[in-house]
């Protein structure tokens, strides 16, 4: 399949290469050597390949087998032409992360999962890596008492402000995404939600650095409205990058195949995404980073098979967007509703609060017309579904 390098679609080594264990039962697939992922991958038409650590080189490998891997991964990208845009390091698998590498309440453990992390940062460099992902899985609790927050957060703060500190004495060209996710595998997780996570990047040492990688799923699993947290985190300039999926509610992370869950969610993202940019351009010009799990029930071939749908999901949702963007009705419906209005500041040019609170006009304001005029926001919703399901 040719690779379609606009699209910058990206995969985790850790999803296609997922052997389906779940806590109820063993593995259902074989393991995958990474240098056979990245030609599958390239055999599909993707783009990327992201990896933690421990997925290219086996937790606890010696420095003449770290290099090895390394040459030979080095090689393989070389040969097929997929590139590595992200890298993350994992912290959760080992016993010792039972209570969190940034955060544990044992710090000999905060000290090592530190220096794994700065180990990753070099191979992320020479990699060419422009976004280091940092998911904390295990920075949390399932009691109350058994994690003082407030501290927990000071070291949060204490390991991003080092591992920015590195980057910019290194000079190296990379910026750090954290992941937020609400809970699982620790009953609450620190820095839930995108919200949280802005708020906490506010108070670092080098913020600019710091931005999100929100997933599908993990907004979706606190029951909140992807598009709108997506939105926000552009707002804020701090959409470094994304991982797509598809989420079916609130419950365990699913990781289904992206637009196999809430389907209208995932349509009006890429709709935002693709067009949501000033004059319909673009708004975010990152990876499309797929970070699914093929299910439990699909052999080797549905691994690849699921793989594919994820991108050929994500390019018939950007047709469907288009589509609607160009509806004469829709653009109707969009001028009813006053979507556009709403960039309108709601000062006039020089105006302060003083000419608002003595303007007779707006004293004088018809709320009983403006309360009986509806926005038509229904039948634009309606001509969204009906592009989503092909019937305009």
């Amino acid at each position: 399949m040719a690779k379609a390098t606009s699209d910058k679609f990206s995969f985790g080594m850790w999803t296609v290469g997922w052997q389906a264990r779940d806590p109820f039962g063993d593995a259902t697939r074989p393991a995958l050597d990474p240098m056979h992922i990245v030609d599958k991958l390239a055999d599909i038409g993707a783009w990327g390949v992201t990896f933690h650590d421990d997925d290219l080189v086996p937790f606890g490998s010696s420095a003449t087998e770290r290099d090895a891997i390394v040459a030979r991964f080095k090689e393989r990208l070389a040969s097929t032409g997929i590139c590595v845009p992200m890298i993350t390091t994992n912290l959760f698998t080992h016993p010792a992360f039972k209570d969190g590498g940034f955060t544990s309440n044992n710090r000999d453990v905060r000290r090592f999962a530190l220096r794994k992390v700065l180990r990753n940062i070099e191979l992320a460099a020479d990699l060419g890596a422009r976004t280091f992902v940092l998911w904390g899985g295990r920075e949390g609790a399932e009691y109350d008492h058994a994690k003082d927050v407030r501290a927990a957060l000071d070291r949060y703060a204490e390991a991003m402000n080092t591992l920015t500190s590195f980057v910019v004495e290194r000079k190296y060209d990379l910026r750090f995404a954290i992941e937020p996710k609400p809970n699982e595998p620790r009953g609450d997780i620190l820095l839930p939600t995108i919200g949280h996570a802005i708020a906490f990047i506010e108070k670092l040492e080098h913020s600019h650095l710091v931005g999100l990688n929100p997933e599908v799923g993990h907004e979706q699993m606190a029951g909140l409205n992807f598009t709108s947290g997506i939105a926000q985190a552009m707002w804020q300039g701090k959409l470094f990058h994304i991982d797509l999926n598809g989420q079916r509610g609130i419950k365990y992370d699913q990781d289904l195949v992206f637009g196999h869950g809430d389907l209208i969610n995932a349509f009006s993202l890429v709709d935002l995404l693709e067009f949501g940019g000033v004059g319909g351009a673009p708004a975010y010009d990152g990876p499309r980073h797929f970070d699914y799990k093929p299910s439990r029930t699909e052999d080797l071939d549905g691994v690849w098979f699921s793989a594919a749908a994820n991108m050929r999901m994500y390019k018939l949702l950007r047709d469907r967007a288009a589509a609607f963007r160009s509806d004469p009705e829709v653009q109707e419906a969009l001028r009813t509703a006053r979507i556009a209005e709403l960039s309108t500041p709601t000062l006039s040019p020089n105006e302060s609060w003083k000419d608002i609170i003595s303007n007779d006009g707006i004293a004088n304001f018809d709320v009983d017309t403006a309360g009986a005029k509806g926005y038509g926001f229904v039948r634009l919703q309606q001509l969204a579904v009906e592009h989503l399901m092909g019937a305009r």
